[in-house]
């Protein structure tokens, strides 16, 4: 919970409370600053004409975890994001409940795009407030949120159209799969509109794979090609393919090789998934020696399959990063493992 002395270094803050007490400013909940004097504060900085960095923060699958552990879980997971971002942000910003598991974050130190770019990486990779387990009574949820900041003056000059660009590119942040941040550039993103995202998503996202897919001969071409396209959409550095000579190679370098013997025991299933890289130690040893010694936290393994027959497997494999792998990652992924699997059993296409 903010203390006075927190929401007084901030002239805003400062004049609120001479007539207002400070129970009244904060979320009842979270102890971080309530809606009405949130969206306050960034509007008397734009009336001030002060720089500063608006970003909206969403909770991802939130409703997955209070349909799950129940509200109070829930409950318990906005008061620790809340509490990790009081921290966090202490000294050069604040943070506010605009409704729901959405957060606003008002930065008034980071205004230039390399600077953003440094403050959301510490805030999303260094295990503070988000991509970690939340301790609870009963339970300990793997917290995730997606990301879209604008900033004062620089992106747009008035509230309303500040808001609109940082809600637009969280949007956009929630089609590429969620946990993840995108900061606004205008070339990249001044043309997006939300309702053209909307109907674009997942099927958008096949088609391009196919036709990257179907535009070279041999299955490693075909693996180059789609590399770049699933590096964007499932925001990965890199792809792994394991073939029946249970040999696990790199995309990006397939000269990269190392034998997993004990890849099928990881799963009877066609799709596995862990953010708990020790949850395949004791099945797969040998598997999980090659990742743990690749510092592979993240995993997600895909079986390449018409039927029960196995021809190879899809890795994602993501070195020092927890995600939860979202339904149309996974979706895209296993669409890609279908058509290796159709042009391996039907074609004859060989990794060569």
């Amino acid at each position: 919970m903010y203390s006075e002395e927190q929401l007084r270094k901030f002239p805003y803050f400062e004049n609120e409370l001479k007539t207002t007490a400070k129970e009244f400013l904060l979320d009842p909940l979270t102890g971080i600053v309530s809606r009405p004097y949130i969206l306050g504060f960034a509007k008397y900085l734009i009336e001030s004409d002060t720089p500063f960095t608006y970003a909206m923060l969403d909770l991802d699958n939130f409703k997955f975890i209070n349909d799950t552990y129940g509200h109070k879980a829930g409950d318990g997971v906005l008061m620790a994001v809340a509490a990790g971002l009081i921290d966090f942000m202490d000294g050069f910003g604040i943070v506010g409940r605009f409704g729901g598991d959405e957060l606003l974050i008002i930065n008034l130190r980071d205004l230039e795009y390399d600077e953003k770019k440094q403050y959301l990486l510490a805030l999303y990779e260094e295990g503070v407030v988000l991509r970690k387990n939340i301790e609870l009574a009963t339970c300990s949820p793997f917290i995730t949120g997606t990301l879209g900041c604008a900033s004062y003056p620089a992106d747009a000059k008035d509230y309303d159209s500040l808001f609109s660009i940082m809600d637009k590119v969280l949007y956009r942040g929630k089609t590429k799969g969620r946990n993840c941040y995108i900061i606004y550039v205008e070339e990249k993103h001044k043309d997006i509109e939300i309702s053209k995202l909307r109907k674009n998503g997942i099927n958008n996202s096949m088609q391009s794979l196919v036709r990257q897919f179907e535009m070279v001969p041999g299955l490693k071409n075909k693996l180059h090609s789609v590399l770049p396209l699933l590096m964007e959409e499932l925001n990965i550095t890199d792809l792994f393919y394991v073939g029946k000579d249970k040999i696990f190679r790199a995309v990006k370098d397939f000269t990269l090789q190392t034998p997993v013997d004990d890849i099928s025991d990881v799963t009877n299933d066609d799709m596995f998934s862990t953010s708990i890289l020790a949850d395949i130690e004791q099945r797969s040893p040998v598997f999980y020696g090659v990742l743990k010694r690749r510092g592979i936290e993240t995993l997600l393994v895909v079986r390449v399959a018409l039927d029960a027959e196995t021809e190879g497997y899809l890795v994602c494999a993501e070195p020092k990063s927890h995600r939860i792998w979202q339904e149309g990652e996974c979706a895209l992924l296993y669409f890609l493992a279908k058509l290796i699997a159709y042009r391996i059993r039907i074609d004859g296409e060989e990794l060569a």
